[in-house]
């Protein structure tokens, strides 16, 4: 018989932390720290297996699980002394997903389950609070109304600000038991109106309608956003925790909070959280509330911190601080309930952090002696460096404060207001720079918080929605800024006489919770010591070498800036673009005439010779790839008749003319047409001049340097040995005239992109021709999949949704596909030429998963974009501990 269900606490605790695959991240905690004597109220997972199972057979259960359910929630009566549905003495339950990876805020949870109109009574009495059970019963009814049957939650939140405006009340534990019972009420009255059934009196069926919702949540839109976004497969699917209450709502001695043992935005070893007296949980996180801090150090004057407040407790969290992170050896973010001064602990996970925040984490815990530098190099996601490279706010600019909030998630950003998800996608589609702008953020937002620069909230903390997405998503965010006030129906938000609307300007600085008024000069960012750090120790374990993708100085100094080892691809067709060249290399194609082609060819070669100089001056004595020229041969022919008659002018010749041979030139695909070296095949005086430029850059600048460069150059698209061999022909030929002008001599290497499925199959033979290889998995994506980069983008997404693709095979190497043929490349390649260099120049250089995959079939470097290498150093460096660990496996 299948084990469905397995329970913690109360000293029957069926698993552990090792089993997060089948009890979710949640589950598996809770038991783990049930097995290490903490105080966790008792209760029972449902595994992700009946997730599966639920999908797999049309939403149904296996026959044996209720049977089970029964059984575990006997175990949790008897554990409390209660019983589920009881009038006298009820069993209260919380019901929550547990996904094994968190994923917070995105999946549904409903708190105090079985309360009726019997069993509120029986609450009432056992604790003798009625209002405290009343507040319950209503929290429940709104949390399942909107949970499980569909309600929207504004509906009761709007009932409820109506009915404390008309009592003249400002807060939530102001209303007495007999308010309460008016607004249950109302809410029983919406659900009854909004879904024409009434709310459900017989907790059996509260609890299979709130597990059934925790499992349908895993597949609601925001859900899959955030999996599509974080890369988590569909499959895994979610586990139901079903937990006895606790009550942090019981009055003065009880109160509930969220906190760090951390901090999560900058990595201090401070232990960092928020609180909320006589609350419950969602009430921290949802910022409904401002909760308070939980440290006096960290309170204001007119805070008041737990550790005054509630003293025996917060005393009892340093305790468990220390004992968690000691145990998972890593920063944890938790959950807990203190009632009538007693602390129980609902949740323990590993805490979502900023990159700064992970550097610090990893380098101090490695150094306290809590992990190996391995570990510390493992712990810190690659990708998320890219948080590393937000900009700050120009020091030296002016600026106009409008408000200040909560410094929730770090960077600065401008953009335009946008005051709802939807809003922000359609304006970033346009290409606009977005604010999002909420009172507070939901789970629904989360698509127009990835499309936004920025997120700004007037309502909750640091732990709030807006603040664990945001810093997820290396967005920027200032939560809480209470003095604005935002109008969701004039689209307007207003703070210290000034009323802003959608579309104009905003600023915010997450490093300090500030709000500016317009757009606030930005500068690049200033890596910490800690990155340092981490990269040196990433650098001595890795193999793979990181050079960068770059042709202008700018992107050689930011990439040198970044550690990068050399360039790894210089696309030289990007150097003609600027209005000083587009004429000449329009001029050069365009006409017939091959003096004309060579007086524009010459005039090009002074502007590529010091393009290359600049290059190898920046390099100093680094490797420095130059592709010949690959433009798509239309990206480069004019094409309004004012660029027709300014090429014609300079040619002398006749517009008509010229119109007929830009017709003759264009092509119907120009990807697959007269591009790479069948360019320079047909016009070998365009690679000619290339040539002599590198040749003539390097030589100049070797000597004025007294360092050594050794250009290497690229021939692009090659498909056959033939062609390589030509082109390599001609272009030696070009550097013996140079050498001998010069009466000099030059280290210095010919290889080839393979980029064409063809030249990977051939790759033993291209590789009798060329020094080294470079793939292009850009372009061999396209040729092998039969797909457009440009245009691919309108139904990738579909084939990634229904599990046809895996991921965008542009963003991540198709393994199967494309990785085969390179794994091709690879071996043919070096069975000709054991000690031919090998390298990948396509976008995937930069992405972690593909780079793992580089490691595995043993190139020697990977190039990416400048702000990549950083990215690129750590990957590969976890990419070789991971070769080295399944070698001694």
């Amino acid at each position: 018989m299948t084990k469905w269900i397995y329970s913690f606490g109360a000293g029957q605790n069926d698993g552990n932390a090792g089993m997060r695959n089948l009890l979710g991240g949640k589950g598996a905690n809770l038991a783990e720290m049930s097995n290490i004597g903490l105080p966790v109220p008792p209760g029972f997972t449902i595994t992700t297996e009946v997730c599966s199972a639920f999908y797999e057979n049309g939403r149904k259960y296996p026959s044996d699980l209720k049977d089970q359910l029964n059984e575990a929630m006997a175990r949790v009566e008897k554990a409390m002394n209660l019983r589920f549905g009881d009038a006298d003495a009820p069993l209260l339950v919380s019901v929550r997903s547990g996904a094994r990876v968190s994923m917070p805020g995105m999946m549904d949870t409903v708190l105090n389950l079985g309360l009726n109109d019997q069993t509120v009574e029986g609450l009432a009495r056992s604790s003798g609070d009625p209002r405290f059970a009343w507040d319950s019963y209503r929290r429940f009814i709104q949390m399942y109304g909107s949970v499980v049957l569909g309600v929207s939650h504004h509906r009761f939140e709007d009932l409820l600000e109506q009915t404390k405006r008309e009592l003249s009340k400002d807060d939530d534990t102001e209303l007495t038991a007999e308010e309460w019972k008016v607004v249950l009420k109302g809410y029983k009255d919406i659900v009854l109106n909004e879904t024409g059934t009434a709310f459900p009196e017989d907790p059996q069926d509260q609890l299979w309608g709130a597990i059934g919702a925790v499992f349908g949540s895993w597949m609601n839109p925001r859900a899959n956003t955030y999996r599509k976004l974080h890369d988590i497969p569909a499959s895994w699917g979610t586990a139901v925790n079903v937990q006895s209450m606790v009550f942090g709502n019981m009055g003065q001695d009880c109160a509930t909070g969220v906190c760090f043992t951390r901090d999560p935005s900058t990595g201090e070893n401070v232990f960092y959280g928020e609180y909320l007296i006589n609350a419950q949980g969602e009430d921290v996180v949802a910022g409904i509330r401002t909760p308070q801090p939980m440290a006096a150090e960290r309170a204001t004057p007119d805070q008041n911190p737990m550790e005054k407040a509630l003293p025996e407790a917060y005393q009892e969290m340093l305790k468990v601080r220390d004992l968690l992170e000691r145990h998972y050896k890593d920063m944890q973010d938790i959950e807990f309930t203190v009632q009538s001064n007693t602390l129980y602990l609902l949740q323990t996970r590993s805490g979502k952090r900023t990159a700064a925040a992970a550097l610090r984490i990893a380098i101090d815990m490695a150094q306290e002696g809590l992990i190996t530098k391995e570990e510390a190099i493992a712990r810190v996601p690659p990708a998320s460096l890219d948080q590393l490279l937000h900009p700050i706010l120009d020091p030296k600019a002016e600026r106009k404060q409008l408000a200040r909030g909560l410094p929730a998630s770090p960077g600065a950003a401008t953009g335009v207001i946008a005051f709802s998800a939807e809003d922000v996608e359609d304006r970033a589609s346009k290409g606009e720079d977005v604010i999002l702008v909420r009172i507070e953020t939901s789970p629904e937002d989360v698509h127009g918080m990835h499309a936004a620069r920025g997120v700004l909230t007037t309502r909750g903390g640091m732990t709030s929605h807006a603040a664990v997405v945001a810093r997820g998503m290396g967005r920027v965010c200032v939560a809480g800024a209470g003095s604005i006030m935002v109008d969701y129906k004039a689209q307007t938000m207003t703070v210290n006489g000034h009323t802003l609307k959608a579309g104009d300007w905003l600023t915010l600085d997450g490093g300090t919770g500030a709000v500016y008024l317009g757009r606030v000069p930005t500068i690049p960012p200033t890596l910490s010591g800690d990155f340092s750090t981490l990269m040196g120790w990433a650098d001595s374990v890795r193999r793979l070498g990181v050079r960068a993708n770059a042709e202008t100085p700018e992107d050689a100094e930011t990439a040198r800036r970044f550690g990068a080892e050399g360039i790894g691809l210089c696309r030289t067709e990007h150097m003609f673009f600027g209005p000083d060249r587009i004429g000449h290399i329009r001029q050069m194609i365009m006409t017939e005439e091959k003096g004309a082609r060579a007086r524009a060819i010459g005039a090009l070669l002074p502007f590529q010779r010091d393009d290359f100089a600049a290059l190898f001056r920046i390099m100093a004595g680094l490797p420095v790839t130059i592709r010949l020229l690959d433009p798509p041969l239309h990206e480069f022919l004019p094409h309004g008749e004012a660029e027709l008659k300014e090429v014609a002018k300079a040619l002398g010749q006749d517009v008509e003319a010229l119109r007929a041979r830009r017709s003759a030139l264009s092509e119907a695909n120009p990807m697959l047409g007269h591009r790479g070296c069948r360019l320079g095949i047909s016009y070998p005086e365009i690679y000619a001049m290339q040539v002599r430029a590198i040749t003539e850059a390097a030589l100049a600048i070797s000597k004025e340097t007294g360092k050594a460069v050794i250009p290497e150059i690229m021939i692009p698209l090659v498909g056959t040995k033939a062609e390589l061999d030509l082109v390599r022909k001609a272009s030696e030929a070009v550097i013996a005239d140079v050498l001998k002008e010069q009466n000099a001599t030059l280290e210095y290497r010919i290889g080839t992109m393979i980029e064409l499925p063809r030249a990977a199959i051939t790759a033993d033979k291209i590789a009798e021709s060329a020094d080294f290889f470079s793939f292009g998995t850009n372009d061999l994506t396209q040729t092998t999949l039969g797909l457009s980069r440009d245009d691919a983008g309108s139904f990738l997404p579909d084939y990634v949704e229904k599990g046809l693709l895996p991921q965008d095979p542009f963003i991540s190497i198709d393994q199967e596909g494309v990785g085969a043929l390179v794994r091709m490349g690879v071996e043919k390649g070096r069975a000709t030429k054991p000690d031919i260099k090998l390298g990948i120049c396509g976008e995937h250089g930069g992405d972690p998963l593909s780079i793992t995959f580089f490691e595995s079939v043993g190139l020697d470097y990977v190039s990416c974009s400048p702000f990549r290498v950083p990215v690129a150093r750590l990957a590969s460096a976890q990419a070789a501990l991971a070769a080295r660990k399944a070698v001694k496996a």
